[in-house]
Order: structure tokens, then C-alpha cells, then sequence
């Protein structure tokens, strides 16, 4: 008698496709939030200008600073740039925790949106999967 919970899918292929899965929808949540904000500053908006000149910036910033955000979640989003994206972005998220903890304000946010970035990228590229295996195990 066969067992009708079978799956002619092998196990290690299933989970594969729902870590690539996993990892896509961390990646989209990131990009998308990302993108927000970076619009948000290429408008700019009422509330940008005012969190800017609250975290000592000068007003002619936010657009640069747009442009870079944008431009860096595009590329994350890309699969053949999704590593330099997420490169860009780990430096972008780097500035905003230098500026919270300048500021001295929480500075949770930016590192958990680092990570969540690096942990999609590791679900969803076997290679980039691979390389941070080998380091963790050295």
C-alpha cells in the first residue's frame, strides 16, 4: 500500500524553494520600505525636511541622500546587482546608525533593517548562502 502523504518533491528541494521564497519576501518588505523612504526624500516631504534638520543635517542633503537610497534599493532588488545593492545598502544603513547614535536616539532600527537585508540576500543566493557558511565556520 503507497502512502498517499508522499511527495515526489525531494524534501531538500521543497525547503530550498521556501527559503529562496523566505528570503524573497524579506527582500521585498526591505526594498519596498527602502524605496518609500528614499521617494519620501526625493519629494521631499513636510517630515523629512524637519527629521533632517533635527539630526543636524543641512536641508540640500535629503535629495542626495534619495537618490543614493533609491538607487541602492533598485540595485538590491536586481538579481545580478542584488550583492553590490546590498553592499550600498549596509553602508547607507551605516550612516543612519552613526546618526542615531550622534543624535543619541535608538539606534535599533537601522541595524535590524541591516540584518533582515542580509538575511534575505542569504536565503535567497545560494552563493552569498555558501560564503557566510564558510565564514561563520572558520
Amino acid at each position: 500500500m503507497e502512502t498517499v502523504l508522499t511527495s515526489s518533491t525531494p524534501l531538500a528541494a521543497r525547503s530550498s524553494r521556501s527559503l529562496v521564497w523566505t528570503g524573497r519576501v524579506l527582500t521585498g518588505l526591505i526594498v519596498a520600505f527602502l524605496l518609500l523612504d528614499g521617494i519620501a526624500k526625493l519629494i521631499p516631504l513636510a517630515g523629512v525636511i524637519e527629521a533632517t534638520r533635527q539630526l543636524g543635517y543641512p536641508v540640500e542633503a535629503i535629495r542626495p541622500l534619495g537618490v543614493v537610497l533609491v538607487l541602492s534599493a533598485i540595485l538590491h532588488a536586481i538579481p545580478r546587482t542584488q550583492v553590490i545593492g546590498a553592499l550600498l545598502l549596509t553602508a547607507y544603513l551605516g550612516g543612519a546608525t552613526a546618526t542615531h547614535v550622534r543624535v543619541e536616539a535608538p539606534f535599533w532600527f537601522p541595524v535590524a533593517m541591516g540584518v533582515i537585508l542580509w538575511a534575505g540576500l542569504c536565503l535567497r543566493n545560494p552563493r552569498v548562502r555558501a560564503l557566510v557558511l564558510t565564514l561563520s565556520a572558520a
